[in-house]
């Protein structure tokens, strides 16, 4: 056990482990790391997003899977576990919330936007208003279904791939827009690999919120 890791989330990263090996995917977890890379479908999985949020009663914690093959990411899955919300979404086939199609807001200013964040910028960006849920694949999700407009990671490197590879992939088969605020590829194979996910609506926003967060450094 590592230091800020939950007895939850050791469980339930054995439990899906064991599921995800004995169907003859590999796995990339952030609780146990690299499982058969050989393997052609390697399912990236945050056993329990947003940890803090689930110890402390908060609604707001999912699993979050996605199945990367060699063309990037194929097919995706986050369920909120509280509320039993289930947001997914295949390459080429949109994105559903329970069984019903799910896509963005329209929003294209910044000043009107409605921003979830993942720690705090040093200058404020430019938003109407913003939210800190605490759990990126849900966060990325809610851009997805329209619930807010655009999400920004305001740290640098702080994430791993199994906290917005299945949020990525739900946004843009809803037909949201998400990037690297970096501009490298979001899709990463390995434990050590880290990037700082923006996403937003409409390329319009997404562009504006570029812009804003570059003010930051």
């Amino acid at each position: 056990m590592h230091p800020g890791q939950y007895v939850s989330d050791q469980a339930a990263d054995a439990a899906v482990v064991d599921v995800l090996l004995g169907a003859g995917l590999g796995v990339l977890s952030e609780e146990s790391g690299l499982h058969h890379a050989e393997r052609d479908i390697l399912v990236v999985v945050d056993p329990v997003d947003g940890s803090t949020n689930a110890s402390r009663g908060i609604p707001w914690f999912a699993t979050s899977l996605c199945a990367l093959d060699r063309d990037g990411a194929r097919a995706a899955v986050v369920v909120n576990q509280a509320t039993g919300t289930r947001f997914e979404a295949v390459r080429g086939g949109g994105a559903r919330c329970d069984g019903v199609i799910v896509g963005p807001s329209s929003q294209s200013s910044l000043a009107d936007a409605v921003v979830a964040l993942s720690g705090y910028p040093s200058v404020h960006l430019g938003w109407r208003q913003f939210r800190a849920f605490g759990a990126a694949a849900l966060d990325l999700c809610a851009v997805a279904a329209g619930l807010i407009d655009a999400y920004v990671d305001c740290m640098v490197d702080a994430l791993g791939p199994w906290d917005y590879l299945g949020g990525m992939l739900i946004c843009e088969e809803a037909g949201a827009h998400v990037v690297d605020a970096m501009g490298r590829s979001l899709v990463c194979r390995l434990h050590h690999d880290r990037r700082t996910p923006v996403a937003a609506a409409t390329p319009a926003l997404l562009e504006e919120l570029l812009v804003a967060r570059r003010k930051m450094s």
